[in-house]
């Protein structure tokens, strides 16, 4: 196997817009990508712009051979491949039948085999999907493959509202590493995990299972330990009254309104943002409501009966509750690309959450480099909305990254022994 160095060097599959690129820059370990691909032009022309010119390729990874990617001398692989096959958003989803299924197995069956058999391979692993992949045949082939080439897995489904963030995207995530690195004693090949092992008094522990606030009747909404959207919104300019630039349509209220799912800037929870965010209506992210006066259940009511009664312009009953769509900005905070506006405020509460940091490593995300996401010229909105829809939470793939290397020291090429 080829030297191991004191940095750690990354190939960035299905990279999008860099997500897991800048999960890994902020965490514990020393890495760098040396490479990125993805099919998706807009994408990689938004990643170049950020993280450097050329850095991502325009490719079909169906296409990458097991030489290529060896050139590359990488110790890890994140992976982020297409979750259409396996969505439960998706009623059709064929899952391991799907075309857009195929570059990832092929991935998996035929250069990680060849790759090994070069001393070539990756040691660790880092794979992001939707939940719904945990059942898949692909996750199968996955799990079976690692396995049968030396790998020990960890899985797990989590969701940023674990992390004290106000989004409930449920992932599903694969770590994988192989000897003679471990994972701690406490994980089990197999079992999909809903939190992160905690370091506590000399041993990794796996804490009791993370209950989703809202299927635990006997807890508020406003007791989840996760901060207010206020504190990711834009600074607004001017009057609050006036027509906001993201302002959902009356054509769209009068025929699809009652389907939306609406939140206040004082809630801590917003559904899932998907690519279709903008275009679809029915779980494809929430809107907000910024006129906090009205009741929005009452509004809609009195919508509805004047609809009903054939009322012309019944729309304007829902003008005053100023619904609007989450901007581009707002959400790249919520993905935790760019940090909250308010960040100081809501520190405590992202530190406080059970499955914060896994290995206790300490970190300012808004520290490395000062780094400030940003959109190349020529990316309409509509793009915007797609891409950040394609992508990952920041934080949360932190904080996996930092657990998979919990037990790596730079420099050395064999394994810290775990407790």
């Amino acid at each position: 196997m080829h030297d191991r160095s004191s940095v750690v060097r990354a190939v960035e599959f299905y990279s999008g817009i860099g997500g897991l690129h800048l999960a890994l820059k902020r965490s514990k370990v020393p890495g760098i990508i040396v490479k990125a691909f993805d099919w998706d032009p807009n994408a990689a022309k938004v990643y170049n712009a950020n993280y450097g010119p050329s850095l991502a390729t325009k490719k079909d990874i169906f296409e990458l051979s097991a030489p290529l990617l060896a050139s590359y001398c990488a110790d890890f692989w994140i992976l982020s491949p297409a979750c259409q096959p396996y969505t439960v958003l998706n009623p059709n989803a064929q899952g391991i039948l799907d075309p857009r299924a195929k570059s990832f197995l092929h991935l998996v069956q035929n250069v990680l085999p060849e790759l090994v058999e070069m001393g070539a391979h990756p040691t660790h692993f880092l794979v992001e999907n939707v939940g719904g992949f945990e059942g898949s045949t692909t996750r199968q082939i996955l799990v079976s493959q690692l396995h049968s080439l030396g790998y020990t897995t960890a899985e797990f489904l989590l969701t940023p509202l674990q992390f004290g963030i106000p989004n409930s995207r449920l992932r599903y995530y694969l770590l994988a590493k192989t000897a003679p690195f471990t994972f701690p004693a406490c994980v089990q090949a197999e079992k999909t995990y809903r939190c992160i092992p905690q370091y506590h008094e000399h041993d990794y522990k796996t804490p009791s299972p993370w209950i989703d606030p809202r299927m635990n009747f006997d807890m508020e909404l406003n007791d989840m330990h996760a901060s207010e959207i206020r504190h990711y919104l834009d600074d607004e300019d001017g009057s609050p009254s006036s027509p906001h630039l993201h302002a959902v349509s009356d054509r769209v209220l009068e025929k699809w309104g009652r389907l939306f799912d609406i939140v206040l800037p004082s809630t801590k929870r917003t559904c899932c943002f998907t690519r279709g965010y903008t275009q679809l209506v029915e779980r494809a992210g929430s809107i907000i409501q910024m006129n906090t006066e009205l009741d929005t259940g009452k509004t809609f009511d009195s919508f509805l009966k004047a609809q009903a009664a054939g009322q012309q312009d019944a729309v304007s009953i829902l003008r005053p509750l100023l619904l609007r769509y989450f901007t581009p900005s707002e959400l790249l905070r919520i993905f935790h690309f760019n940090p909250p506006l308010h960040q100081k405020k809501i520190q405590s509460s992202l530190l406080s959450t059970i499955s914060s940091t896994a290995i206790g490593a300490k970190r300012d995300e808004s520290s490395p480099s000062n780094f400030e996401f940003v959109w190349p010229e020529g990316i309409s909105n509509k793009t915007k909305y797609r891409l950040i829809g394609n992508s990952v939470n920041v934080h949360v793939v932190t904080d996996l990254i930092n657990f998979l290397y919990e037990d790596w020291e730079p420099g050395l090429t064999t394994a810290r022994k775990n407790p």
